[in-house]
């Protein structure tokens, strides 16, 4: 093996593997490229790499300066490792939302972590990329490396990523998949294999349902790193330069419940742990494949390492808690009959409208969640868009006080206990007794199911005993 100048001198030239057992039926050849093998861990040590030298060419960044981004995580650690390298100081801005073992390993590269909260209206001041662009402007050699719009994003897929599948492959491959984020990945390696094979190849976007690109509804999804969330009160919908849509020939969209599950029999069918955008690329690979011959080879991206994500993704009891995994466990939420349809109101509806749902077909409710207003809402509301509670009886006191005009969410109560249906009815009612409320709504893949009372636990838990009790 040579001797490297630096660690950066080892960011590229990841390996192909061929599927074998997720494949299974399929005839064309389905192979994944290893982005976990860059040295940190990730597809965005290419574009990290490759923003740095391209900023230090350009007289942006200078010796002793500070590097400052706004990222979901790997791109900030492939920005702290060449920060390290090259003898920088590294500020990044995470949403609050991102896996622990991400800011734990910033940290370990000694980055300067801020974190902020993750539902935000892009133009809010504290948004990850408005606070990002406010330390870079107020701190002395401050460079922004802003890789949703830097060029050097694509160009460095363009020089190496599409590249290296078009060697490995020995010019066969016929179908690109890789999730859309940045879009820098699939715009720079996608532009390339179309141009070097005189448009043949096929380039398929992977991305969630709810995902803006491809037309959703803009709310938010489990799946990291990817996809473009979209807040109902920002006022315009900026896309990334680094995203070329026109290199694009079509989209697959996937659930994040075929993301997350991909993402686990990858790691006990094939032996690759990756994270949830690598489930994402992979399922919608597999979906592509189907339809495809034994003359065709399917490459699907796969951006990030399974070890980032221990304690989301590959955690069985995270799974269950937001409703991803229903297994065979006797007693499941899912399965006891306390939950029925959940009435919302919006952090915009006047308290006299929710009054007067809650006196009608919420008002066996045991609480009445207060949500984003969402512009089409496709599907049922995300956790994470439940921004408070009201109680259903809405006192005529209440009403009094602040007046029908109000809007729900000035005088929401706290956001309520989230159960998943993959959770026993016992480890339910342990969580609910430790929060001391008295209420929780429940969900199903992340997106609010119904909702549920200590009573109705209980009851279930009875139910549960007494059929035991004869079997």
């Amino acid at each position: 093996m040579p001797v490297h100048n630096s660690l950066l001198d080892l960011v590229g030239g990841t390996p192909l593997v061929q599927l074998h057992r997720l494949t299974h039926g399929i005839s064309a050849r389905v192979l994944v490229k290893l982005e976990y093998l860059n040295p940190g861990g990730s597809v965005k040590d290419r574009a990290a790499a490759a923003m740095v030298a391209a900023a230090e060419q350009a007289g942006e960044l200078r010796p002793g300066g500070t590097i400052v981004e706004g990222t979901s995580g790997n791109t900030g650690i492939g920005l702290a490792q060449a920060a390290a390298v090259r003898g920088y100081r590294l500020i990044v801005v995470v949403p609050n939302s991102i896996a622990v073992e991400k800011i734990d390993a910033l940290e370990a590269y000694g980055a300067e972590v801020v974190q902020t909260p993750a539902i935000l209206p892009r133009n809010h001041p504290e948004h990850v990329s408005k606070l990002a662009e406010r330390i870079a402007s107020e701190t002395p050699g401050g460079w922004l490396a802003n890789q949703y719009d830097n060029t050097a994003n694509p160009a460095a897929h363009r020089a190496t990523t599409g590249p290296e599948i078009w060697a490995d492959t020995g010019g066969t491959v016929t179908h690109l998949v890789a999730g859309i984020g940045t879009g820098g990945t699939i715009s720079g390696a996608g532009g390339h294999l179309k141009e070097v094979s005189n448009g043949r190849v096929t380039v398929v976007g992977a991305d969630p349902v709810t995902s803006v690109y491809n037309g959703g509804d803009g709310s938010p999804f489990f799946v990291e790193a990817a996809g473009h969330y979209l807040h109902p009160d920002t006022p315009e919908d900026i896309w990334p330069l680094s995203y070329h849509p026109e290199v694009l020939d079509r989209i697959e969209t996937v659930t994040d419940r075929e993301s997350l599950t991909t993402v686990r029999r990858l790691a006990r069918e094939e032996g690759i742990l990756v994270g949830g955008s690598s489930g994402l690329a992979t399922a919608a690979a597999l979906r592509v494949a189907r339809g495809l011959g034994p003359e065709h080879t399917v490459v699907a991206i796969l951006p990030d390492s399974g070890r980032a994500y221990l304690s989301k993704y590959h955690s069985s009891a995270w799974l269950r808690r937001f409703g991803f995994l229903d297994d065979d466990r006797i007693g499941l939420l899912a399965d006891a009959g306390v939950l029925g349809a959940v009435h919302t109101v919006t952090t915009r509806t006047p308290l006299g409208e929710a009054a007067a749902l809650a006196a009608g077909p919420a008002r066996h409710q045991p609480l009445l969640p207060v949500v984003l207003p969402r512009r089409n809402p496709a599907f049922a509301t995300a956790v994470s868009e439940i921004l408070g509670t009201l109680d259903p009886l809405v006192p005529r006191a209440e009403l009094a006080r602040y007046g029908p005009a109000t809007p729900s969410g000035d005088v929401a109560g706290p956001p309520p206990l989230a159960l998943g249906t993959g959770e026993t009815v016992e480890e339910a009612l342990a969580r609910l007794d430790a929060s001391g409320r008295p209420h929780a709504v429940v969900l199903r893949d992340g997106r609010l199911a119904g909702a549920v009372s200590h009573a109705d636990l209980v009851r279930a838990g009875q139910v549960r005993d007494r059929a035991s009790a004869h079997s």
